[in-house]
C-alpha cells in the first residue's frame, strides 16, 4: 500500500467540504473576492470559522478550489463543438448551451467574471494552459468552416467573445434583466435568431 496516498475523506468530511464550497460560492458571487470574509462563509455554511480552517487554509484556498472546479465545467460547452457536425447547428448548439449555463449557474458566472475583472490573479495559469489552446483550436475550426463557405465570414475570435458577452449577460446582470424583462422572456429565441442571421452563409 502506498504510504503517501491521501487518506479518503469520510462522508461527513465530503459533506462539510460541499457545504463550505457552496456557501463560499454564494458569498464570493455576492461580495467579490475582496469583499468576502471567512466569517461570512462560515455563517452561510452553518459551520464555525475553525471548522472552515480545518478543511481549507484560508479564503484564497477556498476561492482557488472553486475556480479549479469551475474551469472544467465552464469549458465543456466549447469542447462539445464537433468538427464533423453541421457548422451552423454546432454554433447554435454551443450558444444554446451557454444560455443554459447562464440560467443554471449564475453564481458561477459571477465568480468567473469577478476573477477576470480583477486581472485573473488566481486563474491566469488556467487561462494559459486550459482556455487558450481550446480557444485557438475552436477558432481554427470556425475559420475552416468560413473558408469553406459553410458559415458567413467574420472574425472567429471576436465571434466567440460576443457569444460569451451576450450569453453571460443574463447571469451577471440578472438583477437588471429581472427588473426590465421578468423571467428573461424570449431571451433564447432572440439570441439564437441574431446569431443565426449573422452566421448563415
Amino acid at each position: 500500500m502506498d504510504a503517501t496516498a491521501p487518506t479518503p475523506r469520510t462522508r461527513i468530511q465530503e459533506r462539510n467540504r460541499h457545504l463550505i464550497l457552496d456557501a463560499a460560492l454564494d458569498v464570493f458571487s455576492q461580495h467579490g473576492y475582496r469583499g468576502a470574509t471567512l466569517d461570512q462563509i462560515a455563517e452561510t455554511a452553518g459551520l464555525s470559522k475553525p471548522n472552515i480552517l480545518y478543511y481549507f487554509d484560508g479564503k484564497e484556498a477556498i476561492h482557488v478550489a472553486l475556480l479549479n472546479g469551475l474551469m472544467t465545467e465552464w469549458l465543456d460547452p466549447l469542447r462539445h463543438m464537433h468538427a464533423n457536425g453541421d457548422p451552423l447547428a454546432e454554433m447554435l448548439g454551443y450558444i444554446a448551451r451557454k444560455m443554459e449555463m447562464s440560467r443554471k449557474y449564475p453564481r458561477e458566472s459571477r465568480l468567473f467574471a469577478g476573477e477576470i475583472i480583477q486581472g485573473a490573479p488566481r486563474m491566469e495559469p488556467h487561462l494559459v494552459s486550459g482556455l487558450k489552446p481550446l480557444f485557438d483550436e475552436k477558432c481554427a475550426l470556425i475559420q475552416g468552416w468560413m473558408d469553406a463557405g459553410r458559415l458567413a465570414r467574420t472574425d472567429p475570435r471576436h465571434l466567440i467573445f460576443s457569444i460569451w458577452a451576450i450569453t453571460q449577460h443574463y447571469a451577471d446582470f440578472d438583477a437588471q434583466v429581472q427588473v426590465l424583462v421578468p423571467g428573461g422572456d424570449g431571451a433564447e429565441g432572440f439570441v439564437e435568431t441574431m446569431f443565426r442571421k449573422l452566421l448563415t452563409p
